[in-house]
């Protein structure tokens, strides 16, 4: 008997997602468990798998068409099953408890595939995905004219080889290839990309479409004040390379200047609690714990995971922890929940060479910090000019609630922690 397969609930803030790829095609055989598609929330793409065992019947929502949670996503079956009953699908109207929805009087026209639908097996399309091979001219041999596995390898066959420097100019997007080369395509076979490429239409949805809502809330609902700040980084350089060449047994190796920062950040956060704070209905919530979130640069825009009580964390698990979070979005595994309830942001920009910034406010956090380079600074000492490595410190406050003098106490405590890691890592 048929059965639906329904997006789950992806945590406690999400209430929709965009399809952006199906791994299953209308006639195979799928096992529960099996990777089903791959949707977007507002912050996170994530995998969907199968939740029944059979023939993929039908496919209910579209690549690039969105869904709300818990409603029906994909119909399993028993091959050749009909599907009358499923013609009503309304996303809407679908219930949690993933029941039938009612039959219509008039039977529909079978459901077929697209015919504009190039029809490829699962196999075929990871081989090509991996060999970046584009099926568009690869002719099927499988059954109604599927691309099957043993249509890319012999298309891999006749492919031409590619150097490793051509392939990287390919790969760019600014080069092209020229004229067919018999043999292997070389750096000579490429041409530039023409100048007047022809416009990308890209929609505004997702990650990005949450990203640009947010922005602009942040600036039309905050008085947004930035002070500017540098702390002594001698010790911290040293620190980190003693970090470096500790015994491995310590797990420390992998301590980098931007955990020792929020480490620093999540120690002194908990002295001011008007910093470390949530202004929201016109009501200002002072935490006594620290959840700091990251800003961490992905492919698909700009994600802030938070470190839980980071304020209680030791040097090692906050390190190992931040690292977790970033790669996680990174990859685009990050969950929906891990992005939400953060207290105080840090946006770091140093490894890019910016020295200052004016960061954005995530709104409701009354605060956020923005790390710039490290460089030298001239200070003046017992007569002479010593060159001092220096990080600068950037903090936006909302002056709605936050005044510029406690703001300014908490740079100067920032900059005595970083100036003193080492024993701050001790306490």
């Amino acid at each position: 008997m048929a059965e639906s397969i329904i997006l789950p609930k992806l945590g406690n803030t999400v209430e929709s997602a965009i399809i952006l790829a199906w791994h299953v095609e209308i006639g195979d055989s799928i096992t529960a468990g099996d990777l089903l598609c791959e949707i977007e929330t507002d912050k996170a793409t994530l995998e969907v798998e199968s939740s029944a065992t059979g023939t993929l019947l039908a496919r209910l929502v579209d690549v690039g068409e969105e869904a709300p949670v818990l409603s029906d996503l994909a119909v399993v079956g028993e091959a050749g099953e009909p599907l009358d009953d499923w013609r009503s699908f309304q996303p809407a109207q679908k219930s949690p408890a993933n029941t039938l929805p009612v039959p219509v009087d008039s039977p529909p026209p079978p459901v077929v595939e697209s015919e504009t639908r190039q029809k490829i097996s699962p196999r075929a399309r990871n081989l090509a995905q991996r060999k970046r091979l584009d099926t568009s001219d690869v002719s099927g041999s499988g059954p109604e004219g599927r691309i099957i596995e043993r249509d890319i390898e012999a298309a891999l066959k006749n492919r031409p080889s590619v150097s490793p420097v051509a392939q990287a100019m390919l790969d760019s997007g600014d080069y092209t290839l020229g004229e067919a080369t018999p043999g292997r395509v070389k750096k000579a076979d490429l041409l530039p990309v023409a100048e007047s490429r022809a416009v990308a239409e890209i929609p505004l949805r997702g990650t990005r479409k949450t990203i640009a809502t947010r922005m602009l809330h942040s600036l039309q609902s905050t008085a947004q004040l930035t002070m500017h700040a540098n702390a002594d980084a001698t010790a911290l350089k040293a620190f980190r390379a003693r970090l470096k060449n500790s015994p491995e047994s310590l797990g420390l190796r992998g301590v980098g200047i931007n955990e020792l920062l929020l480490f620093a950040a999540a120690r002194t956060l908990p002295q001011f609690p008007n910093i470390n704070a949530l202004f929201e209905n016109d009501t200002i919530y002072q935490h006594a714990a620290v959840h700091l979130a990251q800003a961490v640069d992905t492919e698909r825009g700009l994600l802030a995971p938070v470190l839980r009580d980071a304020d209680q964390l030791p040097l090692r698990k906050l390190a190992e922890d931040a690292q977790q979070l970033a790669e996680a979005c990174r990859a685009g595994k990050i969950l929906p929940d891990q992005l939400h309830g953060g207290t105080f942001t840090v946006s770091n920009l140093g490894s890019l060479g910016i020295e200052s910034f004016t960061p954005l406010l995530n709104p409701p956090q009354v605060a956020l910090l923005g790390l710039g380079a490290m460089q030298l600074k001239p200070i003046e000492g017992e007569g002479e000019v010593a060159f001092v490595p220096h990080i600068s410190l950037s903090l936006t406050i909302n002056h709605q609630v936050v005044d510029g003098a406690p703001a300014a106490r908490f740079l100067r405590a920032l900059c005595r922690n970083i100036a003193d890691i080492d024993l701050l890592a001790l306490g």
